[in-house]
């Protein structure tokens, strides 16, 4: 473990073995020079400090938790680059160099603002690295984690008292306002932010603020336009990278040169003002046109008119209280406005109280099937991919998560197909699916409708296994946490926790995707033809029929389904079984292979 605290040792490695004793050992090629020069001589000396607090990677603001009302001169911050975290999962190259060029940075600027800070690379667990810095500083305090497995990780020293949690006010509600929404389980969202909405007051009027702008809740109805290229689509902002960023960048590309994805540095927002750039941009470029064309997908703008924010919100370099207030004030079509505000304030806000109340969906009712807990991480079909498993360091007792909940009969029995890592070496022959999984290991990227309906609709339709695929998209996404994707795997792009958090599985056929993008133009499949994903459709709703024919939600489909002949349902099972085959094995589909 390699802890810069002081000027001390600019050019020297403090390590800090198991038993806390110190040992000197000078750098080899300086990998961090840069960054670790500047920090050391903005770091201010280390006086008689009054508090120690540990910053979470995803929590690097000092406009919420401790650091808002602690006085810069007299607190001490300990930062941890975890290096052990992000060998758990194959984690795309960008997503690391974005967390870590952000760190980096957020420390230089406390330091600046002459708040102490203790900068730590570790290769060990984080109760590991906080345990010495306790011996050493005394208790420390943190705002609580929102990701479950660091809080399962910090368990041991919260208990010990080493650690004092206050609350993560990051987070625009409380529990409070989660349970009063509504009884549940099941949880709906709509119940929520209707809640939250009252609550609030945002985007509300009235002499009391209790009625809704506009004369209702939602405007999602009005915002499912087609996107054919007209209005233009904005260019995306780039970022030279400073100094600090190609440090980062290099050290990715050298000791983390197995992790998967292309890492491209000018679109890495590192610095405040970069990140705070990023969302003026979006404000101004990408708002007003937001809402109609928000489910839109197209070859010509894997943006559209996306914001591009998430991943730098989950860090909390901008806020999501500032983002939700600058849109509410901005002068932007209301289904624009209200849109953007439902997925904060309402969908992000609500996945993050569902993973809670679930216990990272480990505890869950009886109707949604028994939840194993998967002892290792998952790697998201990795192995599959490249013949070899990913190399999981120790875990020192963290659990991974729950390993599927088995909601539908008869599911979960596919893995993920190698498409999904490479869909240029082994693309799967439908248009839609190879051109998002590319854009996703080049970007980090792809908007949440190609999330739901292209990535988790095809999963799900193939009855790949929720855990895997849910474990791809916390290595792939550059604003990925536990938090994010288990709510948005495992609750709603896969349904494999049933009614808990959605009411119906999110599945469509090519019909769908052919309304909402242009992807089938430049498919070998026609969509009302020959698509497989017209029978993987039918074939699934067959296959699930049991738990499926009570859904109110689904009983148009249902009833289609009930009167479609037994010859076309034996050939939709039969496509069903051709696809995997194919897929799992790396080869692409063709009308002819699926005969």
């Amino acid at each position: 473990m390699i802890a810069v605290s002081s000027p001390a040792l600019p050019s020297h490695a403090r390590i800090f073995g198991a038993s806390g004793t110190v040992k000197h050992l000078a750098m080899r090629s300086k990998p961090t020079s840069v960054f670790l020069d500047l920090l050391a001589a903005a770091n201010p000396k280390p006086a008689k400090l009054l508090s120690w607090v540990f910053i979470n990677e995803d929590q690097l603001s000092d406009r919420i938790g401790p650091l808002v009302e602690l006085e810069p001169a007299r607190t001490g911050i300990v930062l941890i680059e975890s290096h052990w975290k992000a060998s758990l999962r194959p984690y795309h190259k960008q997503r690391l160099a974005l967390i870590w060029a952000n760190q980096r940075h957020f420390a230089l600027e406390q330091a600046r603002r002459g708040v102490h800070v203790r900068y730590l690379t570790a290769t060990t667990p984080y109760r590991a690295v906080l345990a010495e810095q306790a011996k050493a500083l005394g208790p420390l305090q943190a705002m609580t984690p929102a990701e479950r497995e660091m809080r399962a990780d910090l368990l041991p020293l919260i208990q010990s008292k080493q650690l004092h949690l206050v609350r993560h006010d990051g987070w625009l509600t409380t529990r409070d306002d989660f349970t009063k929404s509504q009884s549940g389980p099941p949880w709906r969202m709509d119940k929520f932010y209707r809640h939250v909405r009252k609550q609030s007051g945002i985007l509300m009027e009235g002499p009391k603020l209790d009625k809704y702008v506009g004369g209702k809740l939602s405007f999602d109805v009005d915002n499912r336009l087609r996107w054919d290229g007209d209005p233009q689509a904005p260019k995306l902002p780039v970022f030279k990278p400073d100094a600090i960023v190609s440090e980062v960048c290099d050290m990715v590309e050298r000791d983390f040169a197995h992790h998967p994805g292309v890492l491209d540095r000018s679109s890495i927002p590192a610095t405040l003002a970069q990140c705070q750039s990023l969302w003026k941009w979006a404000l101004k470029s990408c708002m007003t046109e937001f809402g109609p064309y928000e489910d839109a997908m197209s070859s010509k703008s894997r943006t559209i008119f996306h914001t591009r924010i998430g991943a730098i919100m989950n860090l909390h370099r901008i806020l999501p209280r500032d983002v939700v207030a600058d849109a509410e004030k901005a002068d932007i079509p209301l289904s624009s406005k209200e849109g953007f505000i439902r997925q904060i304030l309402g969908w992000r806000e609500f996945v993050h109280h569902v993973h809670i109340a679930t216990d990272g969906f480990r505890t869950l009712p009886p109707e949604s099937g028994s939840v194993p807990v998967t002892s290792t991480p998952g790697h998201g079909g990795y192995a599959l991919w490249t013949g070899k498993p990913w190399p999981v360091p120790d875990l020192l007792g963290v659990d991974s998560g729950g390993a599927q909940p088995a909601f539908l009969a008869g599911r979960h029995t596919s893995p993920l197909p190698p498409v999904f890592w490479d869909s240029t070496q082994t693309p799967s022959g439908m248009n839609c699916l190879d051109q998002v999984v590319t854009a996703v290991w080049q970007e980090s990227y792809s908007h949440h409708i190609t999330r739901l309906m292209v990535l988790s609709n095809i999963a799900t339709l193939l009855d790949i296994s929720p855990r895997e695929l849910t474990d791809w998209f916390w290595a792939a996404y550059a604003d990925a946490w536990d938090w994010v994707v288990e709510p948005n795997v495992l609750g709603m792009g896969t349904y494999a926790a049933g009614e808990v958090m959605t009411t119906k599985p999110y599945i469509a056929g090519s019909a769908y995707i052919n309304k909402m993008s242009d992807y089938c133009r430049g498919c070998r499949f026609k969509p009302d033809v020959d698509c497989p994903l017209k029978f993987l459709y039918w074939a699934f709703l067959e296959r699930h029929k049991a738990r499926l024919d009570n859904n109110p939600r689904l009983f148009m489909p249902m009833r289609s389904l009930a009167k479609r002949a037994a010859s076309a349902k034996a050939a939709d099972a039969k496509v069903f079984d051709r696809v995997v085959q194919l897929l799992v094995r790396g080869e692409p589909l063709t009308a002819k292979a699926l005969l």
